[in-house]
């Protein structure tokens, strides 16, 4: 698999800047037919590169309520249930996972009703504590200036080069740093298959 090219970052570019706009005005602008800049993004999303096509909303004009970020103190093995809580409730823009496992949203929550709220959305149990601090100002730059893409291994994490190879398993798109890498998770993937063949 060949590394991604500036080709690539200057469409990641203009897509990051205006998503509605259209193949053949980014082709004019990178010297490509639309189809080859199709086929391009196309590589990108399954390469998961770009995950997902979405709006910059003004939630505050769309929601009331005041903006928080909430930290959430877990219990070992607490995040993905309070993750899921969180992200199911309609107040809630962001959701982030720290190194310490703690959980934080940004969300608009009326301001006297927070612990209501917390008690209704994530419950009391699964939390140790949490902290609640008001936001003054919010503003998303979902920019690639600066950025370097390294794609990582399906099988040891290590950054996939050009030396690396991409190939489908179980129907799914993975990419590796090495034909050894690859070798390996296809035997692993068909023995999960045959043992999960076995046992049904």
């Amino acid at each position: 698999m060949r590394d991604l090219d500036e080709t690539d970052m200057e469409i990641l570019r203009m897509l990051a800047a205006d998503g509605r706009r259209s193949y053949s005005d980014i082709g004019e602008a990178v010297d490509l037919s639309a189809p080859a800049v199709s086929e391009r993004v196309s590589r990108l999303r399954e390469s998961g590169v770009i995950r997902r096509f979405t709006i910059d909303v003004d939630r505050s004009l769309l929601r009331a309520g005041t903006p928080v970020l909430l930290r959430f103190e877990l219990p070992p093995g607490g995040a993905g249930d309070v993750r899921e809580s969180l992200r199911a409730s309609e107040a809630v823009e962001h959701v982030f996972a720290t190194a310490e496992s703690d959980v934080v949203a940004y969300a608009r929550i009326a301001e006297d009703a927070v612990d209501e709220w917390v008690a209704a959305v994530v419950g009391t149990d699964p939390i140790d504590d949490y902290a609640v601090d008001l936001v003054s100002d919010v503003e998303w730059s979902p920019s690639v200036a600066g950025t370097e893409f390294a794609l990582e291994c399906a099988e040891c994490g290590n950054s996939v080069t050009s030396e690396g190879v991409a190939s489908r398993v179980g129907g799914t798109l993975y990419h590796f740093c090495c034909p050894t890498c690859e070798s390996t998770f296809a035997e692993r993937y068909e023995r999960m298959e045959e043992g999960a063949a076995e046992s049904g």
